[in-house]
């Protein structure tokens, strides 16, 4: 039978404004669909914009599956001041004039910062210090350090540099795993040139196969609720596929598994009208489902 959490399952993705959170915007999209079945994928800080994932109904279940492994990001940094937050948000830690830092000398730090790098987190993120977030361990005034750790900086590229008085901004592109923070970027170059830096804009242009041009804004999902991609264009975009026959689909809805065919990755299998059943992964002599998209109950 139909069920309204297949129909109206799928992901959204927003165009998130600034000055809000992450749950921000599941509030008001539970509000919007009328449904407490809402997450997100990829928390964004309140002062940046752009692609948030959320899942809708059924698709909460995929966002813990999906392979969001890379993000691109625009923003803008600041050489000439650090701050507490390395960011606009934080209080002053100290000033220095940038004028003096050449062209060449950014590039030459920015090439620092690109390829397999080892980054310690700002203190103002969501890594968790012994149970805690590092955020909340800082707004209670604790002394802690966080663990650098490796990321991966595929592109970090200068788009525009303009220079005023004693700053330079630098209007930067990024590629990057996830896990890396830019504004640590941002604290990183700055320190590298000896003048300090924090970041002013930050902008999330993608993360894994989602883009602004998947997005809408929350004003616009506000006006007329709907998924960007209901939730079998989601699971055939995010994973890879294999096709499986009406019988195959029936077994497997019922939590039965079906033959391997020699993949390792987690795949959707596909009934022959394009309804994605399950996501599976192959373990030994079984194909087994790692989600029902569509139990027997609800086909």
């Amino acid at each position: 039978m139909a069920d309204s959490t297949i129909e109206n399952a799928g992901l959204l993705v927003v165009d998130k404004a600034a000055g809000m959170t992450s749950h921000d915007v599941v509030s008001r999209c539970r509000k919007a669909f009328d449904t407490r079945r809402v997450g997100h994928a990829g928390t964004l800080d309140p002062m940046a914009t752009g692609v948030l994932v959320v899942g809708i109904e059924r698709a909460t279940k995929l966002l813990g599956l999906l392979s969001l492994t890379t993000k691109s990001y625009s923003a803008t940094i600041r050489l000439g001041a650090s701050t507490t937050t390395d960011d606009a948000e934080g209080e002053p830690l100290s000033t220095a004039d940038a004028s003096p830092v050449t062209d060449e000398q950014i590039a030459a730090g920015i090439a620092a910062l690109t390829g397999d790098i080892e980054q310690v987190p700002a203190k103002v993120s969501a890594i968790k210090v012994d149970g805690r977030r590092a955020h909340a361990l800082v707004r209670d005034g604790a002394e802690f350090e966080l663990r650098s750790r490796p990321v991966t900086v595929h592109r970090f590229a200068v788009v525009d540099t303009r220079r005023a008085g004693e700053f330079v901004d630098l209007d930067v592109e990024v590629d990057c795993s996830s896990g890396t923070y830019i504004r640590s970027l941002a604290r990183d170059l700055g320190a590298a040139l000896g003048v300090g830096g924090h970041l002013t804009a930050l902008r999330r242009t993608a993360v894994g196969p989602f883009t602004l041009d998947h997005a809408r804004t929350l004003d616009d999902v506000i006006a007329d609720p709907g998924v960007s991609l209901d939730i079998d264009a989601a699971a055939k975009l995010c994973f890879p596929h294999r096709d499986i026959t009406d019988d195959e689909a029936e077994s497997i809805s019922q939590g039965r598994w079906l033959e391997p065919i020699g993949r390792k990755e987690v795949y959707a299998v596909v009934d022959p009208a394009g309804r994605a059943i399950a996501l599976v992964q192959e373990k030994g002599r079984r194909a087994a489902s790692v989600m029902v998209v569509r139990p027997a109950t609800l086909r």
